[in-house]
């Protein structure tokens, strides 16, 4: 299914949420489709790709984390994570593999729905369709996909439109709320996400990841982007 057709596929173990997430999903219009428990998440999710993946941590026969790492080596699936557990750890790691949301239970169905379609809709269009350029890297907007030296960047949607944006605004520095509202269009959220996501960005476009030159800190505030090229 591709993401016209707001297949969502719900991936919990808890009979109860899956009832009212299923209910509330399909008063917004969207095909749902229940799983309840990792292994079989798992099976259905690669045989019939949803438009997105809504998947608990804490699940039988694979852990949440663990589908999420298979999954995402086969298909492109936006994630929206659920857990139970207060450990940030746990969060962390859903970001880390390229998570575009998550919620901690217990949560309002209403909410959920809400970030189920601010991940489908994957933020307004970029205000600009061409190509853009900074040194070895390559941003082409129409086709949303990025390349280094030539070689094309495995980037998740949520990191291509950071990439984009800040791109867009050369040497604007932007604070963690500020990203999160232009970004993930979202007006509440951890922006602990951003802070995972800015890592994971330089992973991909930095020389050293660890010396970053293009998105760079700026203490006190958030981060901005430094051309290596004069953009005039």
């Amino acid at each position: 299914m591709d993401a016209v057709s707001g297949h969502v596929l719900v991936v919990d173990d808890d009979r109860t949420v899956t009832d009212v997430v299923r209910r509330y999903l399909e008063r917004a219009g969207y095909v749902v489709r229940i799983a309840s428990d990792g292994g079989t998440g798992l099976a259905d999710a690669l045989a019939d790709p949803p438009a997105l993946l809504v998947l608990d941590l804490m699940l039988p026969v694979l852990d949440g984390l663990e589908v999420f790492r298979r999954l995402r080596a086969e298909h492109p699936v936006p994630v929206v994570m659920l857990t139970a557990r207060g450990d940030e750890a746990d969060r962390i790691a859903g970001l880390e593999l390229g998570a575009d949301d998550y919620l901690t239970k217990p949560f309002s169905p209403r909410e959920l729905v809400l970030r189920v379609t601010a991940v489908l809709r994957r933020g307004a269009p970029p205000p600009a369709r061409g190509l853009l350029r900074d040194g070895d890297l390559v941003v082409d907007l129409a086709a949303r996909e990025a390349r280094r030296g030539g070689r094309p960047l495995a980037l998740t949607v949520r990191e291509f439109d950071l990439l984009a944006f800040l791109m867009q605004h050369p040497r604007e520095a932007f604070d963690r709320t500020a990203l999160l509202s232009q970004v993930w269009a979202w007006s509440f959220g951890d922006a602990s996400t951003v802070t995972v996501h800015v890592r994971r960005l330089r992973e991909k476009v930095e020389a050293d990841p660890s010396r970053p030159r293009r998105v760079v800190t700026v203490f006190g505030i958030g981060y901005r982007y430094e051309p290596e090229e004069d953009p005039a």
